[in-house]
Parts: structure tokens; sequence; C-alpha cells
């Protein structure tokens, strides 16, 4: 089981998936209740640096799809694979391929974006870092299957430039167009290349983006004033909700915690509470890159990357039950 704990007193509150955000209450906003949860993907070693997470996950005919990636420490691969996998139960999963670091030229990998694609096919945002230095690009592999993703047929849909890197998109297609929350980071200064703001970008194709609005930037003083990205959205009858990593100092790199916020129906959200709503008990407390999957039956099944007491990171699922 995923050792994990929410924080009753000051995070958002929870009766069963309802949620209280800005005392609006959501119906089916899931939050982890970590009983029953369990792990996924074992990391690769074990001590810090060592994570199996950073998942995107979709349902399609009752068929789970799983992209998540692999990493090492510093000196010893860093973020070395994305894997596609594959599971009619949501726990346990048949991989389908791996994409390999060196196949996109990149020093490190870090959180993709799977995507079914409206007319059918699929879609894979893949996470890039620039060799030798911190800045991050966003490459898009496209596939009949997800076990057919070809990284010799990638396309560069978010550069990035000497300023910014980009990285860690949540990717989806609703309206007839597609959105598009990808993390920012500043580079000019690199000791400040660790703050992250979520940047909103709107398609007609999915691989042509235009820019729009600062959709969740941290808030000064507050537990996530280093920055917030963004992990999921999803929509509920009372509005759309987006769930993100926050920190509150560069130490918490790679140890951030899960908050919730409310959007308004431009892309941007509002955060709520002055603690996170939901970390780990283990290791640094990191809980990070919550990704939501709703089920027809109205339950959400969640995957998420939660640290252990050794320091490696595990991927962790749980079936959160449909609300009422």
């Amino acid at each position: 089981m995923c050792q994990s704990h929410l924080s009753p007193r000051s995070a958002p509150s929870t009766s069963g998936t309802y949620v209280t955000l800005f005392g609006m209450r959501f119906a089916g906003a899931p939050l982890p209740r970590i009983d029953g949860s369990v792990v996924v993907v074992e990391p690769p070693g074990r001590g810090p640096g060592f994570w199996a997470g950073a998942p995107s996950a979709v349902v399609v005919d009752d068929t789970y799809y799983l992209a998540y990636r692999l990493r090492r420490p510093v000196g010893q691969g860093r973020g070395y694979a994305v894997v596609l996998a594959r599971s009619g139960t949501g726990v346990e999963f048949e991989p389908l391929t791996v994409l390999a670091k060196e196949e996109f030229g990149a020093e490190s990998l870090e959180r993709p974006a799977l995507v079914a694609l409206p007319g059918g096919g699929w879609r894979l945002y893949v996470s890039c870092n620039t060799p030798g230095t911190l800045h991050w690009w966003v490459d898009a592999l496209d596939a009949d299957d997800p076990g057919g993703f070809d990284a010799r047929r990638r396309r560069t849909v978010l550069p990035g430039d000497a300023t910014v890197g980009v990285k860690d998109p949540v990717v989806m297609y609703q309206g007839d167009r597609w959105h598009m929350w990808a993390c920012c980071h500043p580079l000019p200064e690199p000791s400040e290349a660790d703050r992250m703001v979520s940047r909103y970008a709107v398609s007609r194709d999915g691989l042509r983006w235009t820019w729009r609005t600062i959709a969740l930037a941290g808030r000064s003083g507050a537990w996530d004033q280093r920055g917030a990205r963004i992990t999921s959205v999803i929509t509920t009858p009372d509005g759309p909700v987006a769930y993100y990593d926050g920190r509150a100092s560069a130490a918490e790199n790679f140890e951030e915690r899960t908050g919730l916020a409310v959007g308004d129906r431009s892309g941007a959200f509002r955060a709520d509470g002055d603690a996170p709503a939901v970390m780990s008990s283990e290791g640094g407390g990191g809980l990070r890159y919550l990704s939501v999957v709703p089920r027809t039956d109205g339950s959400h099944r969640l995957f998420y990357e939660a640290s252990r007491a050794d320091g490696a990171h595990q991927l962790c699922t749980e079936l959160i039950p449909a609300p009422g």
C-alpha cells in the first residue's frame, strides 16, 4: 500500500468524492483516500533519485492505457525511459513499448501526456531535456495504437526558447478544440530555474499551439509559493477543477505536494487551501503528478507518484467510488 495521509485541518474539505473549494461544493472532484491504494510500478532502484511515476492515464472501452516515466539518479541516467502499458483492471499493467531518451536526443525525459485522438488513433507528448542545459521542449508522436509510437516520427510542438523551458503538458480535446496546460520554467538565472508556472494554450490540431494566459502560479507566502504545475484538469457539474503540484522552496524540488484549484472556464484557475490537499507521509512527503481518470459509472481511478521512506518514488493507483 502507498503510505500517505490527508491534511484534514487546512486542506480543502472532502466528503466521499466531494470537494469544497472557496465555500462551494464540487461534486465528482476526488482526492486520494490512500486506504486501498496499490503500487502499480516499483522504482528501478532503492534510494533518492530512483523514480517510477509521472503518469498519464486514459481509459477507452474499459481498458486503461498508461504512459509513465522511469528515472535513475543524476549521473546514472536521470529520466531514461517512457513506458506505454495496458490494463483491463487499472492495477496490473502489461508493457506495450518503451521509448528511450536517446531516441529523442535528450539528456532526460519527464512526464508524458497520452491522448486518444478524436478521429481514432493516439498521440503521445514527450517532455525532453536539452543535454547540458536546463532547457526543456516537448515532442509529439502519433500512432494507430499505444504500442506503436516511434520516436523517429516525432514532431517538436513546444520548443521553448532561451528564456523558458516547457514540459509536463496536460492535454485534452473538448468542444472541437484542443486545450493544454504546460509547466514553464524561467531560464535566465539558473538558481531560479526550478520555479514553475502553468500556462494555458489552445489549438485546432493539437500540434500548433497559441498561448492564451497564465493558468496558475505560486502564491506569495503560501505552501506553493515556489511554483504551481497543473497535473490534471477535470470538468465537474459545478465547473472545472485542476490538480496541481506545488512547493514552498527550491529544497522541496522533486517532493511536491498536490493542491486544488477552481477554474473560470477561461483556462485559468485559482488555488484554494493554506496547505496541500494531500501529501505522502513517507520520505520528503512528495505526492505529485496526479492523473485523474473519470469512468462512465461516475467513479474515478487515480494514478500518482508517491515518495517512499527510502527516498525512491513509486507509481500508485486507487479507485474512488462514485458520489452518493
